[in-house]
């Protein structure tokens, strides 16, 4: 079977968190409608057969920059290209929507996610320590305006 990416549901992204172990705090349809109420928003899915493998939600912050916010990748798809592919499919959309940068964060406990950013042209514009080191996070930005 191949693996499918389209527009999908917060329920599908709940039931992705639920399977993923890093998320100590899981989320539910209501807290993930919360942050995107009133904005404009992409909810991505990557799906094979009836399992969700991973999903990435952003928004725009304003006219010129749109946030990814939230995303994962069920153990069962890890190291498939599935991150990769989500995110490529995420800034498809978003240039064509107008926007010059993408603008994310992470943090250090999710050294994969670093990578995969460092990978894909993104820079680190801020470090916002926590007392954990582990919990510290990484803003990135990429422009998206091809000079």
């Amino acid at each position: 079977m191949s693996v499918v990416y389209r527009q999908g549901t917060l329920q599908e992204c709940v039931e992705a968190v639920e399977q993923i172990s890093e998320f100590v705090s899981k989320e539910t349809v209501e807290s993930l409608s919360e942050r995107l109420d009133g904005k404009r928003h992409l909810i991505l899915v990557a799906q094979e057969g009836q399992h969700i493998l991973g999903f990435k939600i952003g928004y725009e912050l304003d006219g010129e920059t749109f946030y990814s916010w939230f995303g994962g990748v069920t153990p069962r798809a890890r190291n498939k290209g599935v991150a990769q592919a989500l995110l490529d499919q995420q800034e498809h959309w978003v240039r064509g929507q107008g926007y010059c940068q993408l603008k994310v964060k992470s943090r250090n406990q999710f050294p994969a996610m670093l990578r995969l950013l460092l990978r894909n042209g993104y820079m680190i514009e801020k470090f916002e320590e926590k007392e954990n080191l582990i919990e510290s996070r990484l803003h990135f930005v990429k422009s998206l305006i091809v000079s």
